[in-house]
């Protein structure tokens, strides 16, 4: 091979590297940007799917229908409001009266001791206050024992008030009241009272496992929750009947009666979104209470249940 030949093509075999050298990190460069871009853009829309995610409102359900959960309570309110000054008649009407012997059995149940301090949570009308006053007095023979009343709604708190107006046990300073939220009991102390109740009331609040630990927190070390509450029927022939009853009877008794027939549609749709016996039972063991056996008692065949826990 000539000279002149092979430095022609050592020339462009020189050139060819350099070219290699200079186009091959230029090409890396431009792919690595386009990876980084890429990754920005993920990255963003991570973040913008996580902010939408943020700013939607958190739900829970009003009856069968779903609600923003800062919203319920205000709904709740205004349903009690509407059927404080029919409330009792209309417990005697939807049960034919046998609301009365659940809370007997239930207030025979809790058994008080003398002295107890009786915390009862959506007292309403103070149906419960009133057995517990009474159980005290003339099974214990006791007066030195006391109720402390709190709802969540004024109107039916004033109901409670009206009742005990004229009480001995109003005069001797034994029963109080206070508007308050189940779901942050922040005026009362830790450990501070003996007993608690809640009957109807828990499946209103928006976070019923929030108003069991609150209940734990209140309560005294040996201190007894116990809730009264309707539940789920079993057998499928009561369970067609307890519908017919609860969604055309008592929604026109409503009507009827307290000239509000939603109120309590709402409140028939309300039984139905509670968790069932056994999974309530369940969230009152995860608050730190001890059930004995199942935790619960079932009532006219599991039409309400007694759920009880100690705080140990």
């Amino acid at each position: 091979m000539n000279s002149s030949l092979t430095r022609r093509l050592a020339g462009t075999a020189t050139n060819s590297i350099r070219t290699a050298k200079l186009h091959t990190p230029l090409r890396a460069i431009s792919i690595s940007a386009k990876q980084q871009q890429q990754q920005q853009q993920q990255q963003q829309s991570h973040l913008q799917s996580n902010q939408i995610q943020h700013d939607q409102p958190s739900t829970t359900h009003f009856g069968f229908k779903t609600v923003p959960e800062e919203v319920k309570e205000s709904l709740v309110r205004n349903v009690f409001s509407s059927v404080a000054s029919n409330y009792d008649v209309m417990n005697d009407a939807m049960s034919l009266g046998i609301h009365r012997l659940w809370k007997d059995h239930f207030m025979r149940t809790m058994a008080p001791t003398p002295g107890a301090k009786l915390l009862d949570v959506a007292g309403g009308t103070g149906d419960i206050a009133h057995r517990f006053l009474n159980y005290q007095d003339n099974i214990n023979h006791d007066s030195t024992s006391s109720v402390h009343m709190v709802d969540i709604n004024p109107d039916m708190l004033r109901e409670g008030e009206r009742r005990f107006a004229d009480s001995k046990w109003k005069q001797e300073g034994r029963v109080d009241f206070t508007v308050g939220n189940a779901e942050h009991l922040d005026f009362i102390e830790d450990n501070s009272f003996d007993a608690y109740s809640i009957a109807f009331g828990i499946r209103n609040c928006t976070h019923p496992d929030r108003v069991v630990r609150e209940a734990f927190r209140v309560l005294k070390p040996g201190g007894r929750f116990m809730c009264l509450e309707f539940s789920r029927v079993s057998n499928p022939l009561l369970a067609a009947a307890y519908d017919l009853h609860s969604f055309y009877v008592i929604p026109k008794l409503g009507e009827l009666i307290a000239n509000d027939r939603n109120s309590y549609e709402y409140l028939v749709e309300s039984i139905r979104k509670f968790p069932a016996q056994d999974d309530f039972a369940q969230i009152i063991r995860e608050a730190g209470f001890t059930t004995i056996g199942s935790g619960y008692e079932n009532l006219t065949f599991g039409t309400v249940a007694i759920h009880s826990g100690f705080k140990f």
